[in-house]
C-alpha cells in the first residue's frame, strides 16, 4: 500500500520532508537545553520560576530517590499530577531514573485508577496531597509500593505558599497532612535528601518505551499505548519544524492542556525542552486566569482544544485584555469550528490552525501550515516522515481523491502497539499501518479532511449522517456558545439526530428557531429532530466535549 504524497508539493523550503532520530533517550532534551540555557527560564507556575538548571537538576535528584528506592529500567511509575513544576521534574526524572511514565489522570475515581494501577502494574505513583486518601487505598488493591507526595504550595512563591492552606479551607478542600514515613514520601524532603546523580541505562530509543499513554475507554477499558522515546521525539521534531517561525530559546508557551493528556505533553512540555522554551504552567483551566495570564506574561505560542478558545472569545470582559503576544496556535483533540478560527485570529492577530492526531500516534500526524495555504474545513496534510491514505470502503484499497474511507497513518511516531493487549494492537497496525478509526478523504492537492469517528456515524432511515458537518452549521449561528450532536435511539429511524446546545451569555432561543435555521443550510435528513438547552456540556480534562456521555444518558432514561 503506497500512497503518492501530494502534500510534499506543498511543503514550503523551511519545513523537511523527513525527520532522523537522534537515537537518544528522550531526557537527552533536557540535558541540551540545561547545557545551552543553564541560566534561561524553564517554568513560570502562579510567580515561581525555575531555570533549565534547576529544572535538570531537580530532575536528577528524583530519578536518584527512584533508584534508590529500587527502580530498576522498565519499572512503571505513575504520575497523577495537573500542570506544575512537579509535574515535569517527575516525567524527566522517571525517565533518567530508567522507568516508564504512566500518566494518571488525577479526576481519576478509585475504580478507574485501580484499574490502570494494576494494567499497568506501576509500583510507584507521583500524585498530590488532596488525592493522597484516595490513591493510599490502592496499596492494599494494586502492586504500588511507594507514594510520592507533593503539594500545590511546594512550588509556589512566598507568601503564596503560606497562605495556600487558608486559601484550600476557604474554598472549602481537604487540607491534609502527609509524613514522609515508610514508603511515603514528600517531594520536597527528597529534593533535600538525594544526589543529583544517577546511574544510566543503555537505551535503543526506537524500541524501548518511554510512556505508557491511556485512551479514553469509549469501546470497552481504556488500553495503555506503547510510545517509544524515539516515537515522542521525533513528534516533537516534527511539531518544531511545522512552526519553523518560532525561534530556539525565545519563546515562550502557555501550558493549560493537561500534561496527562498526549497533546500538552508533547506540544507544550515535549516542546519547550527539546526547544528552550519557557512553559507558563496554570495547574486548571480559568477563562479569566487565562486572559490575565496572557495579558500579563505575554506568551507567544498557546496550544489547546477548541473548547477553550470559545471560552476565551465569549468572555464578558474580552476587550480589556491584550491578546497580541500570540504568535500561533495549534488546536487539537476535537474538530476547529472554522468560525472560532476566524475570530480568535481577528482578537490576537495570531495564527490559530487545526491539527489532528491520537494517542496512538504520540498525538500528531497532520496540521494545517500556519503560514502557508491553508483550507477551511481540512485539518490539513500529514507532518514531516508521516504517511496517510484513506482505505475505501468499496474495495479497501487506497481510495481516489475526495472518496470517503477511513484514514490510515504511518511514520515514526506510531506506537509500539497496546501494553498487554495483543489482539487489540493487531487489529489497528497492519503492516505498520495504524487503522484510525476516522472517517475522512483527501481532495487532489492533498489536504485531509475528518467527516466523523466511525462510531460516532449516525444512521437514521438507512442514511449515513456526520455529527461534524452539522456541528459546522449550528456553529455558525449567532447565539451559539458550544454544541454536541449526537444519534439517540429511535424506533422508527433506528437513531436520530439530537443537537445539546449551550447558548451564549444572556441569549435566549427555541427549538423551533434552530430547526428554521438549519432547514436553511442542511439536507431535511440531516436536520436535528430534537434540541435540548445546557449550561454545560459534559467535558474531559482537556476541552474535549463528551459525546459519548450524552449517549449514555439517553440509553438510561430510555432504559427507564
Amino acid at each position: 500500500m503506497e500512497s503518492q504524497k501530494p502534500w510534499l508539493n506543498l511543503y514550503p523550503a523551511e519545513i523537511p520532508h523527513t525527520m532522523k532520530s537522534d537515537e537518544k533517550p528522550l531526557y537527552y532534551y533536557l540535558e541540551q537545553s540545561a547545557l545551552e540555557f543553564p541560566s534561561q527560564i524553564a517554568i513560570h507556575f502562579l510567580g515561581k520560576e525555575l531555570t533549565y538548571t534547576e529544572l535538570y537538576q531537580q530532575s536528577l535528584k528524583m530519578a536518584n530517590y527512584l533508584q534508590s528506592l529500587g527502580l530498576q529500567k522498565g519499572d512503571r511509575v505513575s504520575i497523577m499530577l495537573p500542570n506544575c513544576p512537579q509535574a515535569v521534574i517527575s516525567y524527566y526524572g522517571v525517565l533518567l531514573a530508567g522507568g516508564i511514565v504512566v500518566q494518571t489522570n488525577p479526576l481519576y475515581m478509585e475504580r478507574e485508577l485501580e484499574y490502570q494501577l494494576n494494567d499497568s502494574e506501576s509500583t510507584f505513583i507521583i500524585t498530590l496531597d488532596l488525592l493522597y486518601p484516595r490513591v493510599s487505598k490502592m496499596k492494599a488493591l494494586t502492586k504500588l509500593n511507594h507514594i510520592i507526595v507533593t503539594s500545590i504550595k511546594d512550588y509556589l512563591p512566598f507568601p503564596k505558599n503560606l497562605l495556600y492552606p487558608f486559601v484550600q479551607k476557604k474554598q472549602n478542600q481537604m487540607v491534609v497532612k502527609v509524613e514522609h514515613q515508610g514508603n511515603t514520601h514528600l517531594f520536597l524532603k527528597i529534593m533535600e535528601l538525594a544526589e543529583p546523580t544517577v546511574e544510566e541505562y543503555k537505551y535503543i530509543p526506537a524500541e524501548d518505551i518511554a510512556l505508557l499513554q491511556y485512551t479514553g475507554g469509549t469501546t470497552g477499558f481504556p488500553k495503555g499505548v506503547m510510545l517509544s522515546h524515539d516515537n515522542v521525539a521525533l513528534n516533537t521534531k516534527m511539531c518544531s519544524a511545522w512552526m519553523y517561525k518560532s525561534m530556539r530559546g525565545k519563546e515562550s508557551i502557555l501550558g493549560i492542556i493537561p500534561f496527562f493528556h498526549v497533546y500538552g505533553m508533547t506540544t507544550v512540555m515535549n516542546l519547550s525542552v527539546m526547544q528552550g522554551y519557557k512553559m507558563i504552567l496554570l495547574p486548571k483551566f480559568d477563562p479569566t486566569d487565562t486572559l490575565k495570564t496572557i495579558h500579563k506574561l505575554k506568551p507567544t505560542l498557546f496550544p489547546g482544544a477548541p473548547t477553550i478558545y470559545i471560552a476565551l472569545l465569549n468572555h464578558p470582559d474580552l476587550q480589556k485584555y491584550n491578546l497580541s503576544s500570540i504568535e500561533c496556535c495549534i488546536s487539537g483533540s476535537a474538530p476547529l469550528p472554522a468560525e472560532i478560527q476566524e475570530k480568535f485570529e481577528r482578537v490576537t492577530g495570531g495564527k490559530l490552525v487545526e491539527g489532528y492526531g491520537l494517542s496512538e500516534a504520540s498525538p500528531v500526524t497532520h496540521a494545517n501550515f500556519i503560514w502557508e495555504k491553508r483550507k477551511k474545513g481540512s485539518v490539513g496534510v500529514p507532518w514531516p516522515s508521516t504517511d496517510a491514505v484513506i482505505l475505501s470502503y468499496e474495495h479497501g484499497g487506497i481510495a481516489e481523491p475526495n472518496e470517503l474511507g477511513e484514514i490510515a497513518v504511518r511514520g515514526p511516531q506510531v506506537m509500539l502497539g497496546y501494553w498487554n493487549k495483543k489482539e487489540e494492537t493487531e487489529e489497528v497496525l497492519k503492516n505498520d499501518w495504524l487503522l484510525t478509526g476516522d472517517i475522512g478523504y483527501m481532495d487532489e492537492e492533498g489536504y485531509f479532511y475528518i467527516v466523523d469517528r466511525k462510531k460516532d456515524m449516525i444512521i437514521a432511515g438507512g442514511f449515513n449522517i456526520y455529527p461534524r458537518e452539522i456541528e459546522e452549521v449550528l456553529y455558525e449561528h449567532e447565539k451559539v456558545k458550544e454544541v454536541i450532536v449526537a444519534g439517540i435511539p429511535d424506533p422508527y429511524r433506528g437513531e436520530t439526530v439530537k443537537a445539546y446546545i449551550v447558548l451564549k451569555e444572556n441569549q435566549q432561543a427555541t427549538s423551533e428557531e434552530f430547526n428554521e435555521y438549519a432547514r436553511k443550510h442542511l439536507a431535511a435528513y440531516k436536520v436535528p429532530h430534537i434540541y435540548e438547552f445546557r449550561d454545560e456540556l459534559p467535558k474531559t480534562a482537556v476541552g474535549k466535549i463528551l459525546r459519548r456521555a450524552l449517549i449514555e444518558e439517553e440509553k438510561l432514561k430510555n432504559a427507564n
